[in-house]
């Protein structure tokens, strides 16, 4: 079972295709929302093009689930086939239970309490734009960072990668691990 975990796209197609293309075959996606604005604090890209990400999610044909970003809006879902606006996506593969919030309301205890009572054990974030893996309490937080505008100082644009309990987050430029971590 091979899970893609992204987060904060911003409207830039070219960061979900170096995702998926980082990927490889994925059975699920999970995005931590903030998919197409670019957000009043953020920089317009050079690749910023709302329009043509939405062509490419509406055309992708794996099973994808969207938690609500603090940039995600009623004209957004609009334009999108997936549904974009709730604030928590719940999602299994295989043995592996997810929760998907973008992290900007629910800090890592409010999140804790909610995956510990409904069993998950993947708690994927974004907001940050920084790349982290942290297991708390038996639960495994990941945020795999911005496909699209990084803001750890390496500036390298991430996503994460889930195959056989491994976790890989990876450097979308060479498409090479720069975190491991393991599910327990």
């Amino acid at each position: 079972m091979r899970i893609g975990l992204l987060s904060d796209t911003h409207g830039d197609p070219v960061a979900w295709e170096k995702c998926l293309d980082a990927f490889g075959e994925v059975d699920l996606v999970l995005h931590a929302g903030d998919v197409l604005y670019h957000g009043i604090f953020n920089p317009i890209t050079e690749d910023y093009n709302p329009k043509r990400l939405v062509e490419l999610l509406n055309s992708f044909d794996h099973p994808v689930f969207f938690a609500r970003g603090n940039c995600d809006s009623e004209v957004d879902q609009l334009a999108l086939d997936h549904h974009i606006l709730s604030e928590f996506a719940f999602a299994s593969a295989g043995d592996i239970k997810f929760l998907v919030n973008h992290g900007h309301k629910a800090s890592y205890e409010e999140l804790l309490r909610m995956a510990s009572r409904a069993g998950i054990d993947v708690v994927h974030r974004g907001h940050t734009h920084v790349p982290e893996i942290r297991v708390v309490e038996g639960v495994t937080f990941i945020n795999a960072g911005s496909c699209s505008l990084p803001k750890q100082e390496d500036g390298i644009p991430t996503a994460a990668l889930i195959e056989d309990r491994l976790i890989r987050i990876i450097d979308l430029n060479t498409k090479k691990e720069i975190i491991k971590g393991e599910l327990p």
